[in-house]
């Protein structure tokens, strides 16, 4: 058999497995800073990250992909973990970068977690909405994905849709298209805004902080060294036109009007000059 047929076929298996299995850690991760805080443990089925006075710490892919679906279970800082952030998000790298976030902002003990989610397309970004949970995130793992395709970027949590941001490339808005992306994750300080605009920093008498993670996969476009899909397999995989049915509406509009606290396209003193284009034009972004 031709060696091009072998790696055709070696890549395709590639891409299916991970389409059908929560990955390892050792092998679907490396960790990208704080040493020891870092751990992976459970034979790799499940990932810790600790922040203390010092350092905060990451991991990141060691896959880069071109649109699929990404989940993570999280469950985050508990008690006081104001002046936190704990994050789970796609990124590529340079000044004119692609970003999809989930952030969640800690609070003092008592109050919510906020989380707070954006998308950056060729660098720009300023597209934040943000939301309390109706649970809390630090008692149990709860599942929160982003599902990213050419026609629209979803975030759910716990297959519940919370945002969906759709391109509206036609009407001159940038859309996080062509840049591979790897998946990120950290947990670090945060203190000067991330609580109450900075009004309440971080306690370090209640460090080390600690946020765990589990049961990552990535139904996903793999992409390899010369930036094209390794696989066309999963471009068939729900994903790849995903959107939201009837049911999904009537969820994101129930998380919409109940848990947002802040979104950029009802701020109009922000914005005096007129709502960004994409605000008229879809009431779910």
């Amino acid at each position: 058999m031709p060696n091009s047929k072998v790696s055709t076929i070696a890549l395709t298996l590639s891409c299916l497995i991970v389409a059908a299995f929560a990955a390892s850690f050792y092998d679907e991760m490396d960790i990208t800073f704080g040493g020891e805080r870092a751990k992976i443990l459970s034979r790799g089925q499940d990932l810790s990250l600790s922040l203390d006075q010092y350092s905060g710490s990451g991991f990141q892919s060691k896959n880069e992909y071109l649109f699929g679906r990404f989940d993570m279970q999280l469950k985050l800082v508990p008690g006081n973990s104001a002046g936190t952030v704990t994050t789970f998000y796609l990124s590529s790298q340079g000044a004119g970068h692609d970003e999809i976030d989930f952030e969640f902002l800690g609070n003092s003990s008592g109050n919510p977690y906020t989380i707070h989610t954006n998308v950056y397309a060729q660098g720009k970004g300023d597209k934040e909405q943000q939301f309390h949970l109706w649970f809390d995130p630090t008692a149990a793992f709860h599942t929160y994905t982003i599902v990213w395709n050419a026609q629209r970027i979803i975030f759910l949590i716990d297959n519940i849709p919370v945002r969906v941001f759709n391109n509206h490339e036609a009407a001159g808005v940038p859309f996080p298209k062509s840049q591979p992306m790897r998946v990120y994750a950290s947990l670090w300080n945060a203190d000067d805004w991330a609580t109450q605009g900075g009004r309440v920093t971080t306690d370090w008498t209640n460090a080390p902080f600690t946020a765990s993670y589990r049961k990552f996969s990535a139904n996903a476009n793999i992409v390899g060294p010369n930036s094209k899909s390794t696989s066309s397999v999963n471009e068939n995989q729900v994903w790849s036109t995903q959107g939201l049915d009837a049911a999904g509406r009537n969820r994101i509009r129930w998380v919409q009007n109940k848990h947002m606290i802040y979104n950029y396209c009802s701020d109009y003193k922000r914005f005096p000059n007129g709502l960004p284009v994409e605000c008229s034009r879809s009431r779910f972004l």
